[in-house]
C-alpha cells in the first residue's frame, strides 16, 4: 500500500506537467538529432555500414532516459524538502525500502516515456534495426534505475535548488555528455580512452546502442555487469542514508 501510493503520486507529479517533463526533452534530443546529423554525416562513420545519424539516435534516447529519470527523483525529494511537505511521507507508514523502490520506479517510467517518445520522433530521420532488443530494454531499464536512484542521492543530500543544481551540471551533464553519446570513445586520445572507461554512464549507453545494431565498444555483457554493480553500490548508499534519516528528518 505505502509503495503504490507514493508511486502514484510521483507519477501524478511529472504527468501533469508533461509539457515540461515529457515534450521539452523531445524537442531538445530532436534539435541535437538535425544539429549533429547534418553537420557531421558523410563526414564520420563509427561502425561498418550504419550512417552517422542511425548511429547517433540510441545515444540520444538513453541520454534522455539517464537525465529525466535522474531528473524525477531529484527534483521531487528536494521539493518536497524545500516545502515541508516531505513530513507528511515520513509520517505515513512507508518504509525505506518502499520509499526507495517508489522513487526509482517513477523515475524509471519517466525516464522510459521520455526515452519513447524521442525514439518515436527520431525514428522519422533514420532507418533503425533492432538487433538484439533484449540488450535494449536490459540497459534502458537498469540504466534508468540507476540514474533514478543518483537522483534520489542527490535529493537527500542536497538541501538547497542550487546544490542539486551543481550536482546536475557538474555531474550528471559531464557523465552523459562524455558518455559516448556523439562518438566512440576508439576515436579519443589513450588518454581521454581510459578516462571514459571509468564513466558508468558509457557503458548504459554503449550496451543500449549494441542491441540496435549488434556493435559495440565493450562487450554486452561486461557493460550490464558494470552498470548492475554500480546501480547495487548507489542503492545502498541511499537506503542506508534513507534508514538514518540523512537530512530528512529535522
Amino acid at each position: 500500500m505505502g509503495f503504490t501510493t507514493l508511486f502514484r503520486k510521483e507519477m501524478l507529479r511529472f504527468l501533469k506537467v508533461s509539457v515540461q517533463t515529457v515534450a521539452a526533452p523531445v524537442l531538445t534530443s530532436a534539435l541535437y538529432l538535425v544539429i549533429f546529423g547534418q553537420v557531421l554525416e558523410g563526414r564520420l562513420q563509427v561502425f561498418d555500414g550504419v550512417r552517422y545519424i542511425s548511429f547517433l539516435v540510441p545515444g540520444l534516447v538513453m541520454m534522455s532516459v539517464l537525465q529525466n529519470a535522474f531528473a524525477n527523483s531529484s527534483s521531487s525529494l528536494i521539493q518536497s524538502k524545500i516545502t515541508g511537505n516531505i513530513v507528511f511521507i515520513l509520517l505515513a507508514p512507508i518504509s525505506y525500502l518502499e520509499f526507495f523502490w517508489a522513487y526509482v520506479a517513477a523515475s524509471v517510467a519517466r525516464g522510459l516515456a521520455v526515452g519513447a517518445c524521442v525514439l518515436a520522433v527520431t525514428a522519422w530521420f533514420v532507418e533503425l534495426r533492432l538487433e538484439a532488443p533484449l540488450w535494449t530494454a536490459a540497459f534502458a531499464l537498469l540504466g534508468a534505475a540507476l540514474a533514478g536512484a543518483l537522483g534520489l542521492l542527490a535529493g537527500i543530500v542536497s538541501e538547497k535548488i542550487d546544490q542539486l543544481a551543481a550536482f546536475q551540471n557538474f555531474v550528471i551533464l559531464p557523465l552523459t555528455m562524455l558518455s559516448g553519446v556523439f562518438y566512440s570513445i576508439h576515436s579519443l586520445p589513450p588518454f581521454w580512452r581510459e578516462i571514459s572507461h571509468a564513466n558508468p554512464f558509457f557503458y548504459m549507453i554503449d550496451g543500449f546502442r549494441y542491441g540496435f545494431f549488434g556493435a559495440a565498444d565493450i562487450a554486452p555483457g561486461v557493460s550490464l555487469a558494470l552498470v548492475a554493480a554500480a546501480f547495487v553500490a548507489v542503492a545502498a548508499a541511499c537506503l542506508f542514508l534513507l534508514k538514518s534519516g540523512y537530512k530528512l528528518r529535522t
